[in-house]
């Protein structure tokens, strides 16, 4: 049986695992075996050797997400007036790499990576055909979370949104909620989902009002969380700056310094808190002994050795040199004889 683990509001699947002449079959019961709407079935004229299905679906108080890989299979949503609790969902489909074909009533529309779909349910079902496999990111959410903000939604069932900004911060910051979700409280995980309504609207067309709650709210968070994953992404570069992270991300040095404001920081003392938190881990870890210290500033974004060693002292209460000691194997040995 392919892979599969479905607890309270989630679940895994995957077909991966599976010999390629089995996986029709495990996608077939797929809908029987759990709780996922629709249905997923295998395309007709039948190729195994095309089918993939690996999923994950986490559903939230106001907010399901489901993402993943699809190929050589064709997902039908049902109509309205089927299922009384989903009627006024909305779906939200988000090509990440690949195509998809959504049909609806005669009408037929293409997907490629970075496009999406905003689905309003409808008098008549619809399909997502997915020949190939395509990675997706899928987001279902009352009609309500959003409608304060979009205003009267349109009634057409599927509506094209194409890929821009707000659709790069959605995917940002979904992808960052999905790893750390489960280790969030109730309070935080109620925050991002809020955050989430905030993006899906303004991709989807917030009205002017809308769009300006949006913009101090989840607009906000997304981009702080875009700007974060640069710096990290980029912490080794000794002239990483705030001029240099405004224009990849497309905003003003200031915009950036006030969004680090808002968090009771400056964007000097988040660098440097990160600098300084990832030389901790590289010196205190066994297997980076091998490297000098003066390697280890270097390589965290640090040009001025003294800087770096008065900056870890002052953070950590330890000189760079005390803490490599307290990873040597033979310290690591003492400390857990101790435990014992």
């Amino acid at each position: 049986m392919a892979a599969l683990t479905e607890t309270s509001g989630s679940f895994w699947f995957s077909t991966d695992d599976l010999p390629r002449a089995a996986r029709a079959a495990a996608v077939r019961e797929l809908h029987e075996n759990t709780s996922l709407p629709g249905r997923i079935e295998p395309l007709e004229p039948l190729d195994n050797a095309s089918v993939r299905v690996a999923i994950v679906k986490h559903a939230l108080p106001g907010l399901s997400i489901m993402f993943g890989t699809l190929g050589g299979v064709r997902q039908a949503a049902r109509a309205r007036g089927s299922s009384l609790a989903e009627d006024d969902d909305l779906l939200l489909a988000v090509n990440l790499c690949g195509t998809s074909i959504v049909r609806q009533d005669g009408r037929e529309m293409t997907l490629h990576s970075g496009n999406a779909m905003l689905a309003t349910r409808g008098p008549a079902g619809f399909s997502l055909t997915r020949p190939k496999a395509t990675r997706f990111l899928g987001f279902r959410i009352p009609r309500g979370a959003i409608a304060p903000l979009v205003g009267k939604l349109d009634e057409t069932p599927i509506q094209f949104v194409p890929g821009g900004e707000t659709i790069r911060l959605l995917i940002n910051y979904a992808n960052a909620f999905i790893k750390e979700a489960p280790l969030a409280s109730a309070e935080l995980r109620h925050v991002a989902v809020s955050h989430l309504h905030d993006l899906i609207a303004v991709a989807v067309g917030a009205t002017r009002d809308g769009r300006a709650i949006a913009d101090g709210r989840g607009i906000a968070a997304a981009r702080l969380r875009a700007v974060i994953t640069d710096i990290t992404e980029h912490l080794d570069e000794f002239d990483l700056s705030v001029a240099r992270i405004a224009e990849r991300q497309g905003v003003t040095p200031r915009y950036i310094h006030k969004l680090f404001e808002g968090e009771g920081l400056t964007f000097s003392e988040f660098v440097l808190g990160r600098r300084l938190a990832r030389a901790h881990r590289l010196l205190g870890h066994p297997r980076q002994g091998y490297r000098t210290i003066s390697s280890v500033a270097y390589d965290v974004g640090f040009s001025d050795l003294s800087h770096f060693n008065r900056a870890f002292r002052r953070r950590y209460g330890a000189t760079p040199s005390e803490v490599r000691q307290s990873a040597t194997p033979i310290a690591l040995a003492r400390r857990e004889s101790l435990r014992r």
